[in-house]
């Protein structure tokens, strides 16, 4: 069994900056890809960065220039570095990790951290 659990959420004042963490745990072998999505209120839960381990990373277009991320293998854990956020920013970011465990492939999600962009 494979746990994601996102952290760092909060509020920030447009402008500002947070980073998330997003750290997997549990029966893993290997890591292909952990991907930051977040869903905004009322709205459907999109793709913001897809990271593959190993790979460079693919943003979305509205986030593309303010978000980044970096990664620490040895703690399985990815952060997504969000500067300049903007309102529209706002929403439940969400970790979805996939690989290889001992009980075979896994695709794993967390519980989403809230990050609300509000002056």
């Amino acid at each position: 069994q494979v746990q994601v659990v996102e952290s760092g959420g909060g509020l920030v004042q447009p402008g500002g900056s947070l980073r998330l963490s997003c750290a997997a745990s549990g029966s893993i072998f290997s890591i292909n890809a952990m991907d930051w999505y977040r869903q905004a209120p009322g709205k459907e839960r999109e793709l913001v960065a897809a990271i593959p381990i190993g790979g460079r990373a693919n943003y979305a277009d509205s986030v593309k220039g303010r978000f980044t991320n970096s990664r620490d293998m040895g703690k399985n854990t990815v952060y997504l570095e969000m500067n300049s956020l903007k309102a529209e920013d706002t929403g439940v970011y969400y970790c979805n990790a996939k690989g290889w465990g001992l009980r075979g492939g896994f695709d794993a999600w967390g519980q989403g951290t809230l990050v609300t962009v509000s002056s």
